[in-house]
């Protein structure tokens, strides 16, 4: 891939997801604002785009198998994979963060009241990933498995196919919302960043709460720039010929 200025963000990180790396220390969006180009996003976070260009350049040359092969997917093995990497993962660490920021509010709250709202965004967060992601598993994920095997000659009639743009949007804004939550999470706690009278609970707890942001952005990544995409572009296809 040649990068340009007019490529879009997601596109990149589609290719070769290290170059999220990048797009985090500009502070560039690359999940929920993946969908704009590379120069609109330089001018948002006032990057020369001149010194990016080659930065991204030289790490997409260097190839990403595992882009690669996420790319590759058919649409229901995408789902799939989404399902048991990343919605496993928040549905198995949420309880250990609820845990261990009620602990740390306990126990620290009185030295860092900031915590009080860390928890409370999370939590908010919770519920709201829960929801989602019930969402996707029990209708999007379904039809877009559906249009699939369509696609593939699994359906002796054409099924009703059409409105998939409406729930796209919905997790969309999901997205958009929860990603913005934890920008904040972030930032209350100067990025995952201990105080001086953290005990080991409070390390790991910040450690967990890192790393959750971060599967967060891939499993955002991989839905709004490219399974959603995608699905969009399969379903008009379908219909176009039927």
């Amino acid at each position: 891939m040649e990068i340009s200025k007019k490529l879009t963000v997601g596109e990149v990180v589609k290719e070769n997801y290290k170059t999220a790396q990048i797009f985090d220390r500009n502070n560039i969006d690359f999940c929920c604002g993946g969908g704009i180009t590379l120069e609109k996003a330089c001018e948002k976070a006032n990057i020369d785009i001149a010194t990016l260009l080659p930065e991204l350049e030289a790490v997409v040359l260097a190839n990403d198998p595992d882009s690669k092969y996420i790319d590759s997917m058919q649409l229901n093995e995408l789902c799939d994979y989404i399902e048991k990497r990343h919605h496993s993962y928040v549905n198995d660490n949420i309880p250990f963060l609820s845990e261990k920021l009620n602990k740390l509010c306990s126990v620290h709250g009185e030295n860092h009241p900031e915590l009080f709202k860390v928890r409370e965004m999370f939590e908010t967060a919770a519920g709201n990933l829960a929801a989602h992601m019930q969402k996707e598993e029990l209708d999007l994920f379904p039809y877009i498995r559906k249009l699939v095997k369509f696609r593939n000659g699994g359906n002796q009639g054409l099924p009703e196919f059409g409105g998939i743009d409406a729930p796209i949007q919905d997790m969309l804004n999901e997205h958009q919302a929860e990603g913005e939550r934890f920008f904040e999470i972030a930032a209350l706690t100067s990025n995952y960043t201990c105080p001086p009278d953290a005990c080991n609970t409070y390390r790991i707890t910040y450690q967990t709460l890192n790393d959750f942001e971060q599967d967060l952005h891939r499993h955002i990544h991989l839905e709004n720039n490219i399974l959603f995409l995608k699905a969009l572009a399969l379903e008009k296809e379908i219909i176009s010929k039927n």
